[in-house]
């Protein structure tokens, strides 16, 4: 087992660390973006063929770099042979015969991801001219690419400079002296897999962003002076209100000589410009701290400078984002010649830590809440490296109540760093690693050597950025993982402490964690199908996870909460003009259309999406209601357009919202400071009261003194609107309301018969202070009448289906309740949606997307609804089975009809009318079961039986005898 002393020392020189985030200043570079020659080599014979001495053919195609060759589209057509990258869990695109028209050819179309116009994995070659400056001459050269996917080989002219493969850092290459003229500068770009990171891996993935081959971000070709700035590293130090600058000078064989860095602080991005500063250090070269420990080359050296802020300097966070730009100026004097060089890097005044079981910023308890960004960019297939693109992103986290992205097993470009400075948004930066999948850490192979490579090179690159505040290895480790993922968060933490370190997204949980990144804590768990909370207990707002937060001593931020499904939205294919096509999508429509439900596909988007919603909002709520608990990352805000096709977010893969929900409508659940509501139940009768406690959690700035209050709103009927207010009460006056989750008031009493039923009511719970800021949430609840209700004496009801044929088709009225020991087909019915995918998770259950029906049609004029799949609906749901409808006339509408998987489409009811014989009949294989706790079952009964014995039941469709017979099956 490879041990810790066997991997590579972070303090060990490395002449190739680059600093991203230092800006150069007054240094010559030429940018070399631009038109390149450009060959592909999948067989790789350019280097034994020496491509590099011979020059690219004349007619090679010309290429845009920044860019990737797919994206300007240089690559073979996808067929079945075609070598991805990512597993493929689901084979049934491969044998079965409903997808044979998609393995066509000339129809080539797969489910499991976004499908690239073309496909390329291999070598290809890049080649131009470039002109040196004339005051270059006698100048060391560099040349830097932002981001490589995967591995750079260089040569200048003849000469081979060197190879990288970082993924997640800047290829940097030390040319030499070029004379000055012309110059064939060649580079090789080969997107194999390196090092097995994980065939599932965000940084590699087709489930993400596809295995794209090229060079994006600056490109850039540059003249240094003899001795260098390599790396600024602050480490702020909020009490003390300063700053130590810890600086790196790198320097050819005659050393650093002896000089001066001075440095200067100017807080930039908030009103009233502060300026601190300069303070100077000398140095003499060999008189500093050992070389190696501070990665530097014999000749180099290491000057510590401690800058006072002053006492009106302010804090980095998410509520006031303070900026400081620092100038580092070195000048030294080697040999009697004077060398100048000065960078800038920005920083803020923050500190992260631990308090107990939460995570603090700057001393403040603060909880988490984040979202997985998995590197899906459909129009270009790889990341955005300008700023502009990833301040979109975060402003739309924002919107909806976040406060950090997790980037899973990859780490983002250096302009997703910069915006979330500047937005104050929180950021958990991975390694490019997903060990699982045949791959795995601890076991001595390659990608534990790498694993540390990249953490040297994040930290470096991106470590002043005062939004990188966490840092996972990376996700779901496979392997004799504990032990060598201890050893990475001592060895990293003590490298770099400003920040926290946990071992990995998911596990293992281990006592060096600072923080622990569990996928226990949630709703839905992996596997547990009906079994789950939502699914196998009665609704309520009480469920918390204290027991987790008693277990261990460290926070808790749960991994991958949600993972809800929603149905595709097939006009959102419009939006792929660039590389990636939706041809899954495609798939997905034409198994709709063929079962004959294509003119539903919108309506079974909004009602899927509205339970999603309301499946998040739990989910969210049970984190915040936890106290002393961490966070939690959604999987995700955003679709993940792989992995079987994982529609879980509110937003599609581009962050645009897909109709059914709003930012504002998700941030009254999600955000700074919640109200909540702890209910031990979502439905009451009229002659109940219903109690409840107020809990607020609170993460902002400051404490608060507020009024509390509650009221209870009828609905108007339309979806999510309000109505007449019916109550409402103080629950306390000028409260304190300190920072976190454990205030709590009540309880609240809503007196009895207030609501004679039924009814859908809307209890709202605010929170306000003199300030005017104000706070609101709410959760809609359901009262019935408590008196029993006679069956109609015209309808009869029956379990037996050869009585229901045998009395229907004598003219009677009969109303058939079919047990789910009666129904043969393996569709599993949830109340939940679909968890992932049923695909990626070999059909585990629910296998539906909730519930589609008319809320006006009569058969619920004494059981409100809206349409879509509601708490309401719980009772008959669980325990229900789903009929196969696809026997019965394609003009019959169920009046209650799930929604299916959109891998199988099949039409499903659990609740039709129809004519039979001379009589009629209504087919129910919901949980109508009247007895004990169950007034929803109760009160959808009646409505049901109310509906059937009005002079309003009379069934369009008729069916025979058989049609009824095949629900059975």
């Amino acid at each position: 087992m490879l041990t810790v002393e066997s991997m590579p020392d972070p303090n060990a020189p490395d002449p190739d660390a680059a600093s991203p985030q230092i800006v150069p200043e007054a240094r010559s570079a030429l940018d070399l973006s631009g038109q390149w020659r450009c060959a592909l080599d999948p067989d790789a014979v350019g280097e034994l063929e020496q491509w590099f001495r011979t020059g690219l053919p004349e007619d090679s195609p010309a290429v845009a770099l920044p860019g990737s060759i797919q994206h300007q589209g240089l690559g073979d057509p996808i067929g079945l042979e075609t070598p991805w990258t990512g597993s493929i869990v689901d084979r049934s695109y491969f044998t079965e015969e409903r997808y044979a028209p998609y393995r066509e050819p000339d129809n080539i179309a797969v489910p499991f991801w976004l499908q690239p116009r073309v496909y390329f994995r291999g070598a290809a070659w890049f080649q131009r001219e470039v002109e040196v400056p004339a005051d270059w001459a006698g100048r060391d050269v560099v040349l830097s690419l932002e981001r490589v996917h995967w591995e750079s080989t260089v040569w200048v002219d003849e000469r081979q400079v060197g190879s990288e493969r970082s993924l997640t850092t800047a290829h940097r290459f030390d040319v030499g002296r070029l004379s000055p003229g012309r110059h064939l500068l060649t580079i090789r770009v080969d997107n194999r897999t390196v090092v097995d990171v994980g065939p599932n891996a965000h940084s590699i993935s087709d489930h993400t962003q596809g295995n794209w081959n090229g060079i994006v971000g600056a490109l850039t070709l540059a003249a240094e002076p003899e001795v260098t700035i390599r790396r600024v590293r602050v480490v702020p130090d909020v009490a003390a209100r300063s700053a130590l600058v810890k600086v790196d000078i790198a320097a050819g064989s005659g050393g650093a000589g002896t000089g001066s860095v001075r440095v200067t602080a100017r807080r930039f991005n908030v009103p009233g410009d502060h300026v601190t500063g300069p303070v100077s250090a000398t140095f003499e070269a060999g008189h500093s701290r050992d070389l190696a420990e501070r990665g530097l080359t014999a000749g180099g050296t290491h000057v510590d400078v401690l800058l006072p802020l002053g006492d009106d300097a302010l804090t980095w966070d998410e509520f006031q984002p303070a900026l400081y730009e620092l100038t580092v100026e070195l000048v030294t004097d080697v040999r009697g010649s004077e060398h100048r060089h000065v960078t800038r890097t920005v920083f803020g005044l923050r500190e992260v830590g631990v308090e107990e079981t939460q995570v603090t910023v700057n001393g403040r308890r603060t909880f988490i809440r984040g979202t997985l960004e998995s590197c899906v960019f459909p129009l270009t297939g790889y990341p955005p490296t300008d700023v502009g693109s990833w301040r979109r992103i975060i402003a739309v986290c924002q919107a909806h109540g976040l406060n950090l992205l997790r980037f899973h097993s990859w780490c983002p470009p250096e302009a997703a760093f910069v915006a979330a400075d500047e937005a104050g948004f929180y950021v958990q930066a991975e390694g490019p690693v997903w060990a699982n999948q045949g791959a795995a850490l601890g076991e001595a192979r390659p990608v534990d050597a790498f694993l540390y490579e990249e953490t040297r090179r994040i930290l470096d690159a991106y470590g002043n950025h005062p939004s990188f505040i966490m840092m996972a290895h990376g996700n779901e480790p496979g392997g004799r993982d504990a032990e060598f993922l201890a050893a990475w968060v001592n060895t990293w933490r003590t490298y770099d402490p400003r920040r926290l370190y946990t071992s990995g997204a998911g596990w293992p949980a281990i006592t060096e964690n600072d923080f622990d990144n569990i996928p226990d804590p949630r709703a839905h768990r992996w596997g547990e199908g009906l079994e789950s909370r939502l699914n196998g207990h009665p609704p309520e707002t009480e469920s918390d996870y204290r027991e987790w937060v008693q277990s261990r001593p460290r926070p808790i931020i749960s991994h991958e909460i949600g993972q809800w499904c929603a149905y595709p939205d097939f006009a959102e294919t419009s939006r792929y003009t660039g590389l990636m096509e939706p041809r899954n999508f495609g798939i997905f429509a034409d198994f709709l259309r063929e079962s004959g439900m294509a003119d539903q596909a919108e309506a079974f988007l909004h009602a899927s999406g509205r339970l999603q919603l309301l499946c998040y909002k739990e989910d969210i709520e049970a984190a915040l209601r936890t106290e002393g608990f961490g966070g939690f990352h959604l999987l995700g805000l955003s679709d993940f357009p792989g992995q079987g096709t994982a529609l879980v977010g509110v937003l599609n893969p581009f962050w645009e919202s897909k109709g059914y929900s709003t930012a504002e409508e998700f941030a009254r659940f999600c955000g700074p400071t919640v109200p909540l509501a702890r209910l031990p139940r979502k439905v009451w009768t009229a002659n109940q009261e219903i109690e409840f406690e107020v809990q607020v959690a609170h993460f902002g700035p400051t404490p608060l003194d507020a009024d509390v209050t509650w009221s209870l709103l009828a609905l108007d009927g339309a979806e999510g609107t309000d109505g007449v207010e019916l109550g409402t009460g103080v629950v306390a006056r000028g409260a304190h309301i300190p920072i976190g989750n454990g205030t709590r008031f009540g309880p609240v009493v809503i007196p009895a018969g207030l609501i004679p039923g039924p009814a859908q009511v809307r209890l709202v719970v605010s929170v306000a202070d003199a300030a005017g800021a104000s706070f609101r949430n709410d959760w809609d609840l359901w009262v019935y009448p408590a008196v029993e209700h006679e069956t109609p004496a015209a309808v009869l009801v029956t379990t037996e289906i050869g009585e229901a044929l045998e009395q229907a088709g004598d003219g009677a009225t009969v109303l058939l309740e079919l047990g789910p020991e009666s129904i043969g087909n393996d569709v599993a019915l949830g109340f939940t949606p679909a968890f992932w995918n049923t695909a990626w998770t070999e059909g585990q259950a629910p296998h539906t997307l909730g519930l589609l029906h008319d809320p006006a049609h009569p058969v619920f004029r004494h059981f409100p609804t809206e349409g879509s799949t509601d708490w309401q609906w719980w009772e008959l749901l669980h325990g229900a089975k789903a009929m196969l409808l696809d026997q019965l006339p394609q003009r019959l509408q169920p009046l209650v009809q799930p929604i299916d998987t959109w891998f199988e489409a099949r039409r499903l009811g659990v609740l039709f009318e129809a004519r039979v014989g001379r009589g009629q009949i209504v087919v129910s294989s919901l949980n109508l079961d009247p007895s004990g706790d169950r007034a929803a079952a109760r009160q959808f009964r009646r409505s049901l039986l109310d509906y059937m014995g009005s002079t309003g039941f009379a069934p369009a469709e008729t069916i025979e005898s058989s049609d009824l017979m095949s629900v059975l099956r």
